[in-house]
């Protein structure tokens, strides 16, 4: 059956048969069958290109951070598999949520904000760039144009007043987490500059993503054997770690680590630092080769957020082949076994938004257990199903592009330039162009964090 004759199947059916996913792992076409089915699966959760609603946004309880993730993962399932389906949805998605200055502050979250929020959307921008998204015309926002200029904010936003650098969990001070330093904000800031770095050619990009590299390492949320830990308060020092070892923070530092190891033409360095990622990762996420979520999934605690984080890991681990092939046999058992066990818990009855259903193809967490469906389901738990399946096509997929070998969108090297507010002081800029910031902020002063971990399980 093709491709396309498979979508309008399932448009058609979905909702009326309770079928689950039925994979041949080594067909190809079956793989993209499947994959068809989850995604469209995932879009039951999504209305905002529906009259009267946000372009980007996704209801309760899902925070504007996730929407940007979704179409990033939704970029590379039409890259994977050729299906265009969703291509001018996830467009519209991502050019609505911009901003007045092209950084991914639009006023409906500014106020709202963290570090990781802006950057989620900005590597979704650099995914359509590496992957030959769509290009906006004259009107719209250039996807290269974007990524840097929330890496233009994040530089100036760099924090050495506490802990001798890094970024804050939060943007503003009257946010819960202002004092917070985690991996995952920072992550996003040496995901992008890895990746900026490998598109542009701009060693300013690199040496940033150098100098994140090695304040993480400094501070103790990357330590000698490559376990990465969630953050510490500044408080204190940042001396408090929480060591809760996540899958999205373990696979933002791996992409971007092949990423440099390929920007540097295979520098012993980044193979060192990407293959210590990669062997402790293997250990510490996964069970009998099959990936699981260790802060939370065992204990059945996962919340919103927390159930898609997999769905980043395999994203990164997928990109990680592509970037340093000497991964590849490492990783794709892993996501073959991770795809498998997705697959089979991707058997349940759901309602998604506004009372669709999604009948015998919704995802719960629980790939360990296999075929005994979990009962749990939603956004994070069907793009992280979904992104299992169809990263196993990763032998097939276009490597990303760069700028010389066949990236066509175009950039802005001092986006975020028209941002007029610097009150709060960043160290000395290593490039020319102008590190602007990213919004008004107030003198409220933020009480007591509670600790890192505690917000992600928590909300």
């Amino acid at each position: 059956m093709q491709l396309l004759s498979w979508r309008i199947w399932v448009i058609c059916n979905v909702a009326l048969k309770a079928t689950a996913i039925d994979i041949d792992w080594t067909s190809d076409s079956s793989i993209k069958e499947g994959a068809a089915t989850l995604a469209y699966g995932l879009l039951q959760y999504y209305t905002g290109n529906e009259t009267g609603d946000v372009p980007g946004n996704l209801p309760d309880p899902y925070y504007w951070w996730e929407a940007g993730a979704l179409f990033g993962t939704m970029i590379d399932y039409w890259a994977f598999t050729g299906d265009d389906t969703y291509v001018d949805i996830t467009f519209q998605a991502l050019q609505h949520q911009v901003g007045d200055d092209g950084d991914f502050m639009p006023q409906n979250q500014t106020l709202t904000e963290g570090n990781d929020d802006q950057g989620f959307w900005a590597m979704s921008a650099m995914t359509a760039a590496e992957m030959g998204f769509k290009d906006p015309d004259a009107n719209g926002k250039q996807w290269l144009a974007l990524a840097q200029a929330v890496f233009n904010e994040y530089v100036w936003r760099w924090d050495t007043s506490t802990c001798h650098g890094g970024l804050r969990w939060q943007v503003f001070t009257f946010n819960n987490g202002y004092d917070y330093k985690n991996s995952v904000s920072n992550g996003c800031f040496f995901n992008l500059a890895s990746r900026l770095a490998r598109y542009t050619g701009n060693t300013t990009y690199a040496d940033w993503a150098d100098n994140v590299w090695n304040w993480m390492s400094d501070v103790g949320f990357i330590d000698n054997d490559y376990n990465i830990y969630d953050g510490a308060s500044d408080t204190d020092g940042c001396t408090e770690i929480d060591k809760s070892q996540w899958t999205y923070n373990a696979g933002m530092f791996l992409e971007g680590s092949a990423a440099m190891y390929s920007y540097t033409n295979g520098s012993e360095k980044w193979e060192q630092r990407t293959n210590g990622i990669l062997k402790t990762a293997s250990t510490v996420f996964f069970n009998n080769s099959v990936m699981f979520e260790p802060p939370c999934e065992p204990q059945n605690n996962c919340k919103t957020d927390s159930f898609s984080f997999k769905a980043y890991f395999v994203r990164w681990l997928a990109k990680t082949t592509q970037l340093m092939s000497s991964t590849y046999d490492t990783i794709h058992p892993l996501l073959l076994a991770s795809a498998r066990g997705a697959a089979l818990q991707c058997s349940g009855t759901a309602t998604g938004t506004a009372g669709r259903q999604i009948s015998g193809s919704a995802c719960g967490q629980h790939w360990v257990s296999g075929a005994n469906y979990d009962g749990t389901s939603g956004v994070g738990q069907q793009m992280s199903g979904l992104s299992a399946v169809f990263y196993t096509l990763v032998k097939g997929a276009p490597v990303p592009f760069t700028s010389v070998t066949g990236g066509t969108s175009t950039g802005d090297s001092s986006g975020g330039s028209a941002k007029t507010d610097k009150t709060v002081a960043g160290p000395p800029p290593i490039t020319t162009a102008d590190k602007a910031g990213a919004g008004i902020l107030t003198t409220l002063v933020l009480g007591g964090l509670g600790g890192g971990m505690w917000f992600m399980i928590s909300e």
